[in-house]
């Protein structure tokens, strides 16, 4: 049903971040597979993603990208963020009744301070991006990011939050 699609550069705390939040997904078979496409990682990440099953691809196309994956839905995130408890739910009920794409809530404990909110807006995939793989098919390109697919249109809101990506990497400050 849903392959989660990620973009790394030595992130490999983050994406071990991600991967352990992501396992009651494959646990209630939702996740059918994880995707990993690395910039030029010098530290664990292959390390990590291999660990955890995952495809880590050095060198992709990204419209070939999107056919090998095996879920009808695509879940792009940022290593490090963390889909919170009721997320399996919120995908699988979005998916039943609603064909276009759809985006976490933030968790209220960690949003920006209000002026970055204001002055940069929130990056695409601060959220993480819910979407058909047959609507980014029809749009995919050669050396498309996966924060370009997800600028694309609007996102309704699930029912579940996420802790975004910035907030583990503020941590380790």
């Amino acid at each position: 049903m849903l392959t989660i699609i990620m973009e790394c550069r030595d992130d490999e705390a983050e994406l071990a971040q991600t991967l352990s939040a992501l396992v009651s997904g494959a646990v209630e078979g939702i996740v059918r597979d994880v995707i990993v496409l690395d910039h030029g990682s010098r530290d664990g990440s292959s390390t990590v993603a291999d660990a955890a099953g995952c495809r880590f691809l050095t060198v992709w196309d990204m419209p070939e990208v999107l056919r090998s994956a095996r879920g009808d839905w695509l879940l792009l995130l940022e290593p490090g963020a963390r889909p919170m408890a009721g997320w399996v739910d919120a995908i699988v009920d979005h998916v039943a009744v609603d064909p276009g794409p759809a985006r976490f809530r933030g968790v209220r404990g960690y949003r920006r301070p209000f002026l970055q909110r204001l002055l940069r807006g929130a990056p695409p995939l601060e959220r993480g991006y819910l979407v058909s793989k047959r609507q980014v098919g029809a749009v995919a390109r050669p050396g498309m990011a996966l924060a370009d697919i997800a600028k694309g249109g609007k996102a309704r809101d699930l029912g579940a939050e996420i802790v975004p990506a910035w907030v583990v990497r503020a941590m380790r400050s």
